[in-house]
């Protein structure tokens, strides 16, 4: 996040608000469909997200980093509304989601990876979501999902091993 637009975001100038909604919604999107799984629940979830953001700026620590506090508002709005959903949701896959925008600066070669991190239950699939496809930090991972360092490097862990074994079976031919 630029100073210069942060300070600018902090004051509540509209301009400075709309360059960051240009500059963050479209990976905060694709963070939502990884966390929840469902376009039109990650719509919602970065639409509140951003609201909140614009109503609790002047609450923001600007001795910390700003991405760990957006990415966590936007991790609790996903929880919030996955807590609150009851109804069936029908189930976007991350390939889907790829292949119908550029959320993501690269794109991901094989359909392999993406079915194997949505083989993943929810507390393995969203640290490797932040860590592999947003870049993140083991400690701002932590920030974000409210956990602590140890539990995520945990997490991080078991998901790679169960990707591992994904693979492996997918090898063997065992997938289909």
């Amino acid at each position: 996040m630029d100073k210069k637009m942060l300070k600018g975001l902090i004051k509540g100038n509209p301009h400075d608000f709309r360059e960051f909604y240009d500059a963050y919604i479209g990976r905060a999107y694709g963070v939502a469909v990884g966390i929840v799984k469902d376009r039109e629940l990650a719509k919602d979830a970065v639409q509140e997200t951003f609201i909140r953001v614009y109503k609790y700026i002047a609450d923001y620590d600007s001795s910390k980093p700003f991405d760990p506090w957006f990415y966590r508002i936007l991790h609790n709005e996903c929880m919030r509304l996955l807590k609150k959903e009851e109804k069936p949701r029908r189930t976007v896959t991350l390939e889907e989601e790829l292949s119908s925008s550029s959320l993501f600066d690269e794109p991901f070669e094989g359909t392999e990876l993406i079915d194997a991190i949505e083989s993943l239950k929810e507390p393995y699939r969203i640290p490797i979501v932040l860590k592999y496809l947003e870049g993140f930090s083991e400690k701002e991972i932590s920030s974000i999902m409210d956990l602590n360092q140890n539990t995520v490097k945990s997490r991080l862990f078991h998901a790679r091993k169960k990707l591992k074994l994904f693979f492996e079976h997918l090898n063997k031919g065992d997938l289909s």
